[in-house]
């Protein structure tokens, strides 16, 4: 089983207004409303490509339930524990003559909170995936990281980390199986500018130096590069399409990448080549990516 921890989940309200103006009634005219998150946004991709796997985090209140609610309309089982102050954020995403985002708050996460999520953890089995990503709210330790993987490290399940900078590098001790650094984050670790594929491989070794066993860099249209847990690197350029929405395409590729690994008998390079594609045809879309644009976008990589 595939499990993804989400700390602060939401409720994404994303709203079209024409010519915005401050101080003045603005109306929307168009409206969509998102369970957010990025492993929410892992959980939906695997139920797309036809994956079982349940979403762990926090949720409080009646807009954590919205959230849980829109979860099993995707198809998606979850197990959240229920934090009593607080509420689930609602973040508005609002599109106009310029992109705005207000990003609430979220609940107030205790210690008791926190406790439940490591027994749930507990119950992992050397054959489960748990994929941790995102950032860490202010009610939580900015340890939360560090203290997952030494918990479930003994139980021997692979686990995937999808964070910037501290947060990744302080888990590397761990050996996670898989980390997803994009190509800026993979540069400002070191300090560097990153713009091509070539340029990428030698700082994702650093990277398995210091612990990590598979490295997947995102470079949005310049592709993607792997660098295995044999240690064989893996290049390739993007599909072709048109960019409509990069939001979740980074946790499609994830979610790509665990499906094809696990559908392939741990084919690395077709994991690779089902990543890029799903977070490509995620990037094409409104929505997140679905098998059959998966597939249609895997048959024009063939040449």
């Amino acid at each position: 089983m595939i499990y993804t921890v989400t700390f602060n989940p939401s409720l994404d309200y994303i709203i079209q207004v024409k010519d915005f103006q401050t101080g003045q009634i603005n109306k929307t005219t168009y409206e969509k409303i998102l369970p957010g998150g990025k492993g929410i946004n892992v959980a939906i991709v695997l139920s797309n490509l036809g994956h079982e796997s349940t979403a762990l985090g926090f949720m409080a209140g009646f807009t954590g339930k919205e959230i849980e609610h829109r979860l099993e309309n995707f198809g998606c089982a979850s197990s959240f524990i229920q934090v009593q102050e607080g509420l689930s954020r609602i973040n508005v995403k609002m599109k106009s003559n310029e992109e705005t985002e207000i990003n609430g708050q979220g609940p107030k996460i205790q210690r008791e909170d926190i406790e439940k999520l490591f027994k749930q953890l507990d119950q992992l089995t050397n054959q489960d995936i748990l994929v941790i990503s995102g950032s860490i709210p202010n009610t939580l330790p900015d340890t939360m990281y560090e203290q997952i993987l030494e918990r479930v490290q003994p139980i021997g399940c692979k686990v995937v980390v999808d964070a910037t900078n501290t947060l990744l590098m302080k888990v590397l001790k761990y050996h996670p199986f898989l980390i997803k650094p994009n190509n800026f984050e993979l540069g400002e670790i070191f300090g560097v500018s990153l713009t091509t594929r070539d340029e990428v491989i030698p700082y994702a070794k650093k990277l398995q130096e210091l612990g990590a066993q598979n490295i997947l860099v995102s470079m949005a249209g310049q592709g993607a590069v792997l660098l295995d847990e044999k240690g064989e690197v893996h290049q390739s350029r993007a599909p072709k399409g048109e960019v409509i929405n990069s939001v979740g395409a980074g946790d499609s590729m994830v979610a790509g990448f665990l499906s094809g690994y696990l559908e392939s008998n741990q084919d690395t390079q077709y994991a690779f080549m089902k990543g890029i594609c799903c977070g490509s045809a995620s990037a094409f879309s409104e929505n997140l990516a679905t098998k059959e644009e998966v597939f249609a976008l895997m048959d024009t990589m063939k040449d």
